[in-house]
């Protein structure tokens, strides 16, 4: 099976994770994926590989040499919430010779070279795009793939690697990844270190992460008919509104890059009666952090105040918590995925993440798990792509980090 034959099966899963189903994982199809690769991952000669009561799986490869290390290759079977995953209708481009790529007559879209200038460094390369009604789920079934394909190229050819455990989770895109990790079977392993699949460019190594939060802001107004409300009605939209206004404006995804933080207003819902506003808060300074979170308190209090009654109700849940701190403290796992890189001929880059992945949260279960690259692009939305030959050589990064372990 080819790489992109490989990528091409997993997208026929919809995956789309769901913040709201409130089950582990929150959607049928991620259960659906996770047997169909339990099934490839025997197949290439990995007889121990399941799936837990959670969704999750595992799969272990016994070391061909000396070494007793183990290092963990994790990435994630779902796809964001912000966008389709379902009926994706994927188009293979062959030798991208750099100009703009029609995704979708129809509706004019155009992945542009101009809007995006990584497409720059793709020339000659065989991409894999959307048609512009769909996300493209590079994000992380690109990941899957390199892990997949780098272990089946290790057993089938019998190059040298370390202990290996292979996962795949459920629920990454909503923060949950990590909430029904088995750390028990790394631990049983001696697995002390591991790599998430789950980044853009293959030359970046991230183990910066934005401390990340959501807030649920539920605000109560008083319905009366507008013919007489006057000094009576409270509409809760216009609350809503003023609680938006109260935020810092220039503190939006828009508006920020780096390690610059943000909130982000990316649900709104409501009526004169009530409306509710969902928020996700992000920076990778924990102090700055700590200070979003105590603003959204203090508007809510404001609001209150103002309207001399309980109109605002604020829920606020910290989700994960950026890795470097801990990452810093061991500093042999960057080391191998630079040495790697370089052997490969590609030069290491170090990105803060403007996100977070599963590794952020396992990192502080004292699993240290950096973030490397899956040759995708433009994630969580319709112009995203995927870099079929920068995938291949991700794959043999991976295999050349695990032999380099066991040097």
């Amino acid at each position: 099976m080819t790489i992109i034959e490989r990528f091409l099966n997993y997208i026929k899963f919809d995956t789309q994770s769901n913040p709201y189903t409130k089950t582990t994982p929150s959607t049928k199809g991620q259960l659906e994926l996770a047997k169909y690769l339990i099934e490839e991952l025997k197949q290439i000669g990995i007889a121990n590989a399941y799936m837990d009561q959670f969704g999750y799986v595992y799969g272990y490869i016994e070391s061909n040499t000396p070494t007793t290390i183990t290092v963990g290759l994790i990435a994630h079977m779902d796809t964001s919430y912000d966008s389709s995953g379902k009926n994706i209708m994927p188009i293979v481009l062959e030798n991208y010779d750099g100009t703009d790529i029609l995704l979708n007559k129809d509706l004019k879209m155009i992945l542009s070279p101009i809007e995006f200038p990584s497409l720059k460094q793709k020339i000659g390369h065989t991409l894999i795009h959307t048609d512009g009604t769909t996300l493209l789920g590079a994000d992380d079934k690109a990941g899957i793939a390199i892990i997949i394909g780098a272990v089946e190229k290790i057993l089938k050819e019998k190059l040298p690697h370390p202990n290996i455990i292979i996962t795949f989770t459920p629920d990454e895109e909503i923060g949950e990844g990590p909430k029904n990790f088995d750390y028990n079977y790394y631990k049983k392993h001696n697995c002390q270190f591991a790599y998430t699949l789950d980044g853009g460019k293959i030359d970046e190594i991230n183990f910066e992460n934005f401390n990340a939060a959501s807030a649920t802001i539920t605000i109560k107004g008083k319905s009366i008919h507008p013919g007489s409300a006057k000094g009576k009605m409270i509409n809760s939209i216009l609350v809503a509104m003023e609680f938006q206004t109260m935020l810092p404006q220039n503190q939006i995804p828009a508006l920020t890059e780096g390690y610059e933080g943000f909130f982000h207003l990316n649900r709104i819902k409501g009526g004169v009666e009530q409306t509710t506003l969902e928020y996700i808060i992000r920076n990778h300074n924990r102090d700055l952090f700590e200070k979003q979170k105590e603003l959204i308190l203090e508007i809510k209090n404001y609001l209150n105040k103002k309207y001399r009654q309980d109109l605002v109700t604020v829920n606020v849940e910290d989700s994960y918590r950026n890795m470097r701190e801990i990452i810093l403290q061991h500093p042999e796992v960057l080391e191998y995925a630079i040495k790697a890189l370089k052997r490969n001929n590609i030069e290491p880059v170090f990105v803060p993440i403007r996100g977070g992945t599963d590794g952020a949260e396992i990192t502080y279960h004292g699993i240290y798990t950096p973030n490397l690259g899956s040759a995708g692009e433009n994630f969580h939305g319709p112009f995203e792509y995927l870099d079929i030959t920068d995938l291949n050589k991700m794959i043999d990064v991976v295999i050349t980090l695990l032999k380099i372990v066991t040097e």
